[in-house]
């Protein structure tokens, strides 16, 4: 009934369910900042391969923009930060799968604690 106050087990239940949807979200948005950050670095290195030997190529320091010392230079950092990032992204994916099977599991088994609790006020 209404207004009656839930078991502390399926309490702490809900709550256990409300941690794992948050975990999974913030887990998601990483892993979607990571994505942002390797489509980039991808079409930064698709720009210095089109570019030449001779054009100056910057990079960004804070607030400023300072003159590499060449093409090879920028492509060396920027591979290293992309397989830096596709590592990062693979774990946040296993992460984000584990997180997922727990919250699938953890809302099971409210679901099912929430019918058992209904089906005795009956």
């Amino acid at each position: 009934m209404p207004g009656e106050e839930l078991p502390p087990q399926l309490q702490d239940q809900i709550n256990r369910l409300q941690q794992a949807r948050t975990q999974l979200q913030i887990i998601a948005q990483q892993r979607q900042q990571v994505d942002l950050q390797l489509k980039e670095i991808e079409e930064a290195l698709k720009e210095i391969d089109a570019s030449s030997e001779k054009t100056p190529i910057y990079k960004s320091i804070g607030a400023i923009l300072v003159k590499t010392k060449g093409k090879n230079e920028v492509k060396k950092e920027l591979t290293t930060t992309k397989e830096s990032l596709e590592l990062r992204k693979t774990t946040l994916e296993k992460q984000e799968g584990r997180s997922r099977e727990k919250l699938n599991e953890l809302q099971s088994k409210v679901e099912n604690a929430l019918k058992v609790s209904g089906g005795q006020e009956s």
